[in-house]
């Protein structure tokens, strides 16, 4: 499908990549009070969503998590675990996995060639090491850019990828710990020009993961379980710009916390519940009157922080204080059914605050899993009147469990 793309509606590709903040009709709730909050006509809070550059990173490309309302970082390994939490990979069942994603993108709208790609995989070096990989790669489809005038100048295909390398270690029996180090593209718009004359070029950055599991058994008197917990801090790294201009957009730093509580209820039987708790490690805008720009640079002052510093204040900058800080927490809800180890039924619901983006869905899915090979579908079902690019989408995910095999033999 085309889109008809000016160089002042570049903005419109904030859902790859480019940061754009936007308030309507938003007044102070004190007008003599230059930091009161500000409130919609209505009087609710207004939207003050925190933004970044390349969100791709931070959507969930597997259908399995994908079906358990984006909660993955507590669960049973499997390649996805990259995304969510390397250092899972040491307690892979199998020494070795590969899987692959395939995730329409804004279907509800009509478009047809937008859509995420995941391959992952690991290898267990021995029982206390592991290895992984992931390619995640998001194309935008094709767009017709035009000058101001709307006459056309050239057909372009953004598009978007990242590399990762992930080393996980066991640590002790129950713990481990991974480092992962990523490498990032983003071109939207190379070749075509903004106002004032600049070049658009295509965006580069590096990043790192950092992240811990901690596994222990629960005596339950009729069943065996376990419990996982993981800590994740993701897309640490440098910022990002697509111009030779000196101002530079955040990555989405992320940090993550995750429980999932394992039941095997009977030698068939196996029931998982999860929950995620994930909150972006990002400035939060400033709102009118209380922005700052010291040097006059017509950039303010929160956006012109280093990315170390900004992950640090993100804490604790919000403008209305911890009340605020507490509605950028997105939390994730899951639930997993296994039957013999070969089908699986999973639900989910993930709820994130309507100040702070408003994403509000429910998760469905299935997984199938016969010898090496394993399938699994997930679908979204909106519970908001805001659109999400996955409503009523159907997604599926591919599994190889190489390792599976081998003990066949």
């Amino acid at each position: 499908m085309m889109k008809i793309l000016t160089k002042t509606a570049i903005a419109l590709l904030v859902l790859a990549g480019v940061t754009t903040q936007t308030q309507a009709q938003c007044t102070r709730q004190d007008p003599s009070n230059p930091n009161s909050p500000l409130i919609n006509l209505d009087g609710s809070p207004c939207v003050n969503t925190v933004v970044s550059a390349v969100p791709f990173l931070r959507i969930v490309g597997d259908a399995r998590s994908g079906a358990m309302g984006d909660a993955g970082i507590g669960i049973s390994p499997d390649p996805n675990a990259i995304h969510f939490n390397a250092s899972k990979l040491v307690f892979a069942d199998e020494g070795l996995a590969i899987s692959a994603t395939y995730t329409p993108w804004l279907r509800a709208l009509g478009l047809n060639d937008v859509y995420l790609a995941y391959l992952t995989g690991y290898y267990k070096l021995d029982d206390l090491q592991a290895i992984g990989f992931g390619l995640r790669y998001f194309s935008l489809g094709s767009i017709q850019f035009t000058d101001q005038n709307g006459e056309p100048l050239a057909i372009g295909r953004p598009n978007e990828f990242e590399i990762t390398a992930a080393y996980a270690r066991k640590l002790s029996d129950n713990f481990s710990a991974a480092l992962s180090a990523k490498f990032i593209y983003s071109n939207l718009a190379a070749g075509q020009q903004v106002e004032g004359g600049e070049t658009i070029e295509p965006g580069i950055a590096g990043a790192a993961d950092i992240s811990m599991t901690y596994r222990t058994p629960i005596d339950l008197q009729n069943a065996e379980s376990e419990l996982t917990l993981g800590l994740a801090l993701t897309n640490i790294g440098s910022k990002i710009t697509y111009t030779n201009s000196l101002f530079r957009d955040f990555l989405p730093a992320n940090f993550g916390l995750g429980a999932a509580w394992k039941i095997d209820l009977d030698e068939y039987n196996q029931i998982t519940f999860a929950t995620d708790i994930n909150k972006l490690m990002v400035p939060t805008p400033c709102q009118a009157e209380t922005c700052v720009d010291a040097d006059n640079n017509g950039i303010f002052d929160y956006r012109e922080q280093s990315s170390i510093t900004g992950i640090f204040n993100s804490f604790s900058d919000a403008p209305d204080g911890f009340s605020e800080e507490l509605k950028e927490l997105m939390y994730s809800f899951g639930a997993e059914y296994w039957y013999d180890q070969q089908f699986a039924v999973r639900a989910g619901y993930y709820n994130e605050h309507s100040q702070k983006g408003g994403r509000k869905f429910f998760t469905v899915g299935l997984g199938l899993k016969y010898n090496i090979f394993g399938l699994n579908f997930s679908y979204l079902i909106p519970t908001t009147n805001q659109r999400n690019p996955l409503d009523n989408t159907l997604r599926f995910s591919l599994l190889f469990d190489f390792g599976a095999f081998d003990s066949q033999e």
